[in-house]
């Protein structure tokens, strides 16, 4: 058995602790079943978002005639982009390797990380299958996977996760997605603008279910203009015949009660591709944490305390695989947390209250904070304020559609901020400095100085315009 200082299981934003743990001399022990770099950079936002910048700028030209601009596509190189894209990320996730490899200070076990007791891991199914390590401190950053909802025969059809999805070298004919969040509405982006017909069935009433209702309904609209949407309705069965995949969808109410409302009501949509877009996993499943004191909750994600303590002494979790929320940013923040907590003086509680959100579809979308719907069911008093982008001269001059959504408390505190337009994720930013940083309230956008005519005018406005009250009936 070999000894460590700190050990940690996978090699996503896990691996920003682990350097912490070596540069402050400590022997370091990484575990890793899969490519370095974790979901992000090997299966999740890198790969997706670099394919989706080309689908923006096909996008682009294909808008050059409403500037009064003739453009024309005369050929895309489909299956020279996404092999771009994925060696370029196979060369990050090797450097990584190479990097731990040859490192004095750290020492990777590739293979599957399972506890033996809350301080001993033995690694499985790999090149460093039997070895066993023991260390003081463990981090458990093993992040997720894909969900298979139990649907009717989708064990006997061949389907696509986000996996291989995001290595397709051919556009699908017509890809039927089952799920409606970002990862639907971004691959749904990204095959449909290279010329697949896309399907999306979802069983909320709207895609984006986590985005404020206003938001997910403009961007359901707009995506019902560009796809065949079928919100509102649950998979229950899918078949396959001579290369055509078949899925059964019935009309679905959501809700703690809810569930199939007409059976004989439903409908059947087909398609040469099916991905199954229906949220993430957690993998702590894989762990074998029955060995120890770590506790999971009902879904199945690790239990931690606000300083990302699990129950067992010693052992810690981010990431993914906690489950708060999904998202690398988010994960290197808990990360920055943990860091401070294990080599710092005094513990630290993470603080989520501002945690940004980003869709890189078209329109795109972003959020931070509470939505309206939540205040509400909080029985909060707040005020809002809408803003259209193409109010704005830089909106005006793109042909903008879309809109900036303020919440605020009747003191002028920034509750929450949702935007759907172009270059959303950007311009979320400045309410999140606003949020962490600054005063937190209104003023912190409204007395800066915004570039005119910028787009960034239309946050701006959005904070400084006329609020009508919600909340409580007075």
């Amino acid at each position: 058995m070999e000894e460590f200082d700190f050990l940690v299981i996978g090699s996503g934003s896990g691996l920003d602790v682990a350097n912490v743990a070596a540069n402050q001399g400590q022997s370091v022990a990484v575990v890793e079943k899969g490519p370095l770099g974790g979901t992000c950079l090997n299966r999740g936002c890198i790969p997706s978002k670099l394919l989706l910048y080309h689908a923006d700028v096909l996008e682009t030209i294909e808008r050059a005639g409403e500037f009064h601009i003739d453009a024309r596509v005369e050929d895309v190189g489909f299956a020279d982009i996404v092999r771009e894209v994925n060696e370029e990320v196979e060369a990050d996730a090797e450097s990584i390797r190479q990097g731990l490899r040859s490192s004095s200070q750290h020492s990777l076990f590739e293979g599957e990380g399972r506890f033996v007791d809350d301080h001993t891991v033995e690694v499985v199914d790999g090149e460093d299958d039997g070895a066993r390590l023991r260390a003081e401190t463990i981090l458990i950053a093993a992040g997720s996977r894909p969900s298979i909802p139990a649907i009717d025969g989708i064990d006997e059809v061949g389907h696509l996760t986000s996996t291989e999805a995001l290595q397709l070298e051919t556009p699908p004919d017509h890809l039927v997605i089952v799920g409606g969040g970002y990862i639907a509405a971004e691959l749904g982006h990204f095959f449909g603008t290279f010329g697949s017909d896309v399907t999306i069935i979802g069983r909320r009433p709207n895609l984006l279910p986590e985005a404020d209702d206003e938001v997910a309904e403009s961007f359901t609209e707009r995506y019902a203009e560009r796809f065949t949407v079928h919100t509102g309705h649950m998979a229950t069965a899918v078949s396959e015949s001579n290369g055509t995949v078949s899925v059964e969808a019935q009309p679905y109410e959501y809700g703690d009660d809810g569930g199939i409302v007409d059976e004989e009501a439903g409908v059947t949509v087909t398609g040469d591709e099916l991905l199954i877009a229906a949220g993430r996993v957690s993998n702590a499943d894989t762990l074998n944490l029955d060995a120890t004191a770590v506790e999971t909750d009902e879904r199945g994600f690790v239990e931690t305390d606000e300083y990302l303590r699990t129950a067992a002494d010693g052992v810690w979790a981010l990431g993914d695989i906690v489950g708060e929320y999904l998202l690398k940013h988010n994960a290197n923040h808990e990360a920055r947390t943990v860091a401070r907590n294990v080599f710092g003086s005094d513990l630290e509680a993470i603080d989520y209250s501002a945690m940004p959100f980003a869709v890189f579809a078209s329109p795109e979308v972003a959020g931070v904070g509470a939505s309206e719907s939540e205040l509400q069911a909080e029985g909060r008093d707040y005020a809002t304020n809408t803003y259209r982008y193409e109010e704005t001269a830089r909106g005006d001059a793109m042909k903008a559609e879309g809109f900036v959504k303020v919440l605020i408390d009747l003191d002028g505190e920034i509750l929450g901020c949702h935007i759907i337009g172009p270059d959303a994720s950007t311009l979320v930013q400045e309410v999140v400095v606003a949020m962490t940083a600054g005063s937190g309230t209104v003023q912190d956008i409204r007395e800066s100085i915004h570039i005119h005519p910028a787009l960034p005018e239309v946050v701006q406005r959005a904070f400084s315009g006329q609020f009508t009250r919600g909340g409580h009936d007075h």
